[in-house]
């Protein structure tokens, strides 16, 4: 166990306690946590900083506005239920479509049809708190349900991928695609069952993946090899993510990005204490990308500089990948 731990610090693979220790408490200020820990919050920002972001149809805030949720989507045919204080895309619900024989009714994308008392009920259920990071009473946001861009379709069960992007100090230092599968429920989070692949930061190419802490080279559900897809308007998602240092101030983060077929890349939520299995995606550690960042920060720079530069320092090293 600790020849294993050894080899791992030895590789750059950062760990949990330094993570929390050396980057989130340091360059992190509590403060600013509401910035990302409520979504309606990030919308705001988000938007205020010129950000593309899913257009927000209404948010409930008390248990009496539950059965209200109706009004918000009646010329709606699909939309996303979310508590504005979840976590790990617990509690989320996504509708995408009316039942043709149940007005009262609506398709979840795992194809499962659920009523507009279920939907109801579980709004209720957020608004007390039972989502919320700190299980306070919350708010559910209800919102555009993104159509995901068809480069995407072979490896994608049921759900909505995004691209997720560590930026540390503004840079841009490691990303990988998040795939939603039958295990998942068609949500695109690791710890449900998604898969994580690999991004190359150059190129914009995905590489293999992670699923369970386990390395795949294929999606367990359709078949179709993960690795070699190249992300649509990749510049865009690393200069759109660079720009989330400035927008919430914090210093290590996660920017979570979805391709709408329709409107491109639109700026999902940010996270103030991203995970890890990002490296098992990448095989490679994140704590020497982040020295490195040390080495080359510039004040100065703007966010595209700053992509310019993640896309340089780093290339995938398909030949010297960190065994886990």
């Amino acid at each position: 166990m600790f020849a294993l731990a050894k080899k791992l610090r030895q590789a750059g693979v950062l760990g949990l306690n330094e993570r929390n220790a050396d980057f989130i408490s340091r360059l992190n200020p509590r403060h600013l946590y509401p910035l990302v820990d409520d979504k309606v919050l990030t919308k705001e920002i988000a938007i205020k900083a010129g950000m593309a972001v899913p257009e927000l149809y209404g948010v409930i805030e008390s248990q009496h506005e539950a059965g209200t949720f109706a009004d918000l989507v009646a010329e709606r045919n699909s939309f996303v239920v979310k508590p504005a204080q979840g976590s790990g895309g617990d509690g989320i619900l996504v509708i995408t479509g009316r039942s043709k024989r149940r007005r009262d009714a609506y398709w979840l994308s795992s194809g499962v049809l659920i009523t507009e008392w279920e939907i109801a009920h579980h709004i209720s259920n957020i608004v007390s708190g039972q989502y919320s990071l700190s299980g306070n009473p919350d708010k559910a946001l209800i919102e555009y349900c993104v159509q995901f861009d068809p480069v995407f379709a072979a490896v994608s069960y049921q759900g909505v991928p995004d691209v997720r992007v560590i930026v540390y100090r503004g840079y841009p230092a490691m990303s990988m695609v998040r795939l939603p599968t039958r295990a998942s429920d068609g949500k695109a989070n690791l710890h449900q069952g998604a898969v994580g692949a690999g991004v190359d930061m150059s190129l914009g190419e995905t590489m293999s993946g992670v699923l369970s802490n386990g390395r795949v080279e294929d999606h367990p559900d359709t078949g179709a090899l993960v690795a070699g897809l190249r992300i649509p308007h990749w510049d865009f998602i690393l200069q759109s993510s660079a720009r989330g240092y400035e927008v919430t101030g914090l210093g290590y983060l996660g920017v979570d990005m979805v391709i709408d077929s329709q409107l491109g890349p639109l700026m999902l939520e940010m996270n103030a204490r991203p995970g890890l299995n990002i490296q098992i995606a990448n095989r490679t550690g994140l704590r020497t990308r982040l020295a490195r960042i040390d080495e080359i920060y510039d004040a100065n720079a703007g966010p595209e500089e700053r992509a310019h530069i993640a896309k340089r320092e780093f290339p995938a090293n398909r030949q010297a990948s960190i065994e886990f």
